[in-house]
C-alpha cells in the first residue's frame, strides 16, 4: 500500500506497519536531504527504522574518517521515520549523540531506531549506528515533539 492508496476517508483496514510505510513513503518524497547524501530506507514499521548510507569521499573529514555530522544526520533520518510512522508530523525538540568508533570511507553504515516510549504529544527514540561489521559507531537519543498536521490525509 501506497501514500497514494489513502484517501480522506482513511483505510481503516490498515495496519500500523502498513500505516508506517505510507508514511515513510510520503516524507522520503519531499527528504531531499537524505537523498541527497545517499541515504536509503531499509525498513520502516510502526516506531521503528532502519536507514543505511554509505560514506563517500565527501563526507571524510580531516583525520581520513566520517565527520560526526554526517553520523549524526543518519541518525537523525532513521529517528524522523520511526517517530512520524503513526501519521503525526513529529519533529525533534532535543537530541544528543556519542561518537564511540570512527567511520571510514566507503563504508556502509546503518541506524537503528526505535521508539522506547511514547504518550501524548511526547516521545524518546533510541538510534544505534552499526557498520557493515556490526561494531557500534554511534548511539543518538532524540526527544520528539508532535506537532499540527499529518503526513497522510486523516482518516
Amino acid at each position: 500500500m501506497s501514500a497514494a492508496d489513502i484517501t480522506p476517508g482513511g483505510a481503516p483496514d490498515m495496519t500500523p506497519d502498513d500505516l508506517a510505510r505510507a508514511c515513510a513513503e510520503a516524507m522520503w518524497a519531499g527528504d531531499k536531504a537524505s537523498q541527497g547524501l545517499g541515504m536509503e530506507i531499509v525498513e520502516v514499521v510502526s516506531g521503528r527504522a532502519v536507514i543505511a548510507m554509505t560514506v563517500t569521499e565527501a563526507m571524510v573529514n580531516g583525520h581520513g574518517i566520517c565527520h560526526g555530522g554526517f553520523l549524526f544526520t543518519l541518525a537523525d533520518s532513521a529517528f524522523a521515520f520511526a517517530c512520524n510512522s503513526h501519521n503525526q508530523n513529529t519533529v525533534a525538540s532535543h537530541c544528543a549523540v556519542s561518537f564511540l568508533r570512527p567511520g571510514r570511507l566507503g563504508e556502509r553504515l546503518v541506524a537503528t531506531a526505535v521508539e522506547r516510549w511514547r504518550e501524548g504529544r511526547s516521545g524518546i527514540t533510541d538510534v544505534t549506528v552499526t557498520n557493515g561489521a556490526g561494531e557500534v559507531l554511534a548511539e543518538f537519543r532524540g526527544n520528539s515533539r508532535t506537532i499540527k498536521g499529518t503526513l497522510l490525509p486523516a482518516g
